[in-house]
This record gives structure tokens, sequence and C-alpha cells, in this order.
């Protein structure tokens, strides 16, 4: 399992672990007034903050090749969770990145560079051929995470994902790997996105609701 990590300067990634439970869900109590706004709920109802269980869940789907479930550290010190999901082979051979990281280690690049980093797995060791990521449109953060890599804009998803307890409106983004052959943090860290290229086009905004 430990083959899959990767780092960049003080960022790094790699897949949980059963241990990282007690940080993990101390981090989400902390944390609670940050991320709740962005958390996907379910439509049933609510359940509370079990972390063995979900880690224990994710772990299932890494080993059944559906989901490779990352923590992020910065310093040696783990910072939040990445997770690609829904991944798919064959024909489509795509997959998802969703990802939350604490808010005192906002604003120190991490989550880009978690992401690039991610990104570049799911293209080389994974062989997978395209990653999306899906945004609400107020979640400002996030839409400049897409834009520094230069994650293409692919469309809105009207009432897409059931998040705070309700369905949100979301954007779509997503990468292919002939997008950036050298390496989506190659790519980033050289200064060679393509101007633009994670932008919502003015005919993207829609009303939020």
């Amino acid at each position: 399992m430990d083959t899959l990590e990767s780092s960049h300067g003080p960022v790094s990634i790699r897949l949980v672990r059963a241990k990282d439970a007690r940080v993990l869900q101390r981090e989400l109590l902390v944390n609670r007034s940050w991320l709740v706004q962005w958390e996907a709920t379910l439509p049933e109802g609510s359940v509370g903050i079990d972390m063995r269980a979900s880690i224990r869940r994710l772990l299932q789907q890494f080993r059944d090749g559906a989901g490779v479930p990352f923590v992020m550290e910065y310093q040696g010190e783990v910072v939040g969770q990445l997770n690609v999901w829904g991944i798919s082979r064959g024909s489509l051979s795509s997959a998802t990145i969703g990802y939350w990281v604490s808010e005192r280690f906002a604003g120190k690049g991490i989550t880009p560079t978690a992401v690039a980093l991610a990104t570049d797995l799911c293209f080389a060791t994974l062989r997978l051929h395209r990653v999306e990521i899906c945004i609400r449109p107020e979640n400002g953060p996030s839409l400049r995470v897409v834009e520094k890599l230069g994650f293409r804009y692919e469309g809105f998803r009207p009432r897409y994902i059931h998040i705070n307890g309700d369905w949100r409106d979301h954007y779509a983004f997503a990468l292919t790997r002939e997008d950036a052959p050298e390496g989506v943090l190659q790519r980033w860290i050289s200064g060679r996105v393509p101007e633009g290229m994670g932008r919502v086009p003015q005919e993207g905004h829609r009303r939020v609701t």
C-alpha cells in the first residue's frame, strides 16, 4: 500500500492508515465550522464523525480498486485528506478528486501541491486518462486551486452533490493525461499552465441554490 505516495518540498501525500484516525478525527472536530459548509452529507440524514469506520471503508474501496484515500502532510504533520474516488477503468479510465485541509494550514500552497501530486499519480501510476474535480461556485479557494493547476472548466452541474444538508450546484473541471505530458506539478511550478484554462466563463455562472 505505501508505494502510493509522493512529495514536493514540505508537502506530501500518502495512503491513509488506521492509526491516522485519531488525528484526522481531531482535525475534523476542531475545524468543524470551517469544513461543514463544504462537507458531503446524506440525503436521508446526517451521521456522526466516526473516522475509524470511515478509514476502514476507504481502505476497502482501495482494495476493491474503486478509490485511493490519501492524507495530506505538511512538514510531516497530517493536515487533511485527499481522496481519489469513483475510479472507472476500461474505456472511461477516469476518477474524481475531493479534499479538505485544516483551516490553520490554508494559504500555504498545500492543497494545489497535493492535488497536483495526486493527479500525477493518477496518470503515471494508476494509468488513468482523466481526472475530475467538482467545486461549489461559492468555494473561492478551491476555484483558485483548479485555476492554478490549469484544470479545464467543463460545465455547470445543478444540484449535483448533497452537501451541508441540501443538494448543491457545482462546476466541473478536468484534466486528461495529454493536457500535461510533463506532469501537472511540473507544468505548474515551471509556469507553463495555459492562461485562463481553469476560469469559469461568464456563461458558466448561474444562480446558486
